[in-house]
């Protein structure tokens, strides 16, 4: 799997300088990213501070893991439902 370069506390930095208004191509530079990066990072993180970042980030796994959970339970109770009608 692909090791992430930036943390959350970092992205969030990055975003807050550019709005402080240091130039964007300087920022990007320095940080070493590219533009099209940059902008992924704003359409998510806009406007969000660190601890919010983070929230939304367990909520999505929170959130990933229970629909694995009822897909599981879906696919449990279909194959039971099979053979019960198999039985009858």
């Amino acid at each position: 799997m692909k090791q992430k370069r930036f943390n959350v506390e970092q992205i969030v930095a990055v975003l807050k300088q550019a709005e402080a208004g240091v130039p964007l191509v300087e920022l990007l530079r320095r940080v070493g990213v590219s533009q099209q990066t940059f902008y992924r990072w704003k359409k998510q993180y806009v406007g969000l501070e660190v601890d919010q970042v983070r929230q939304l980030k367990q909520l999505q796994e929170e959130n990933t893991r229970l629909k694995q959970l009822v897909a599981d339970l879906t696919l449990d109770k279909a194959m039971l439902q099979d053979v019960l009608s198999k039985k009858f």
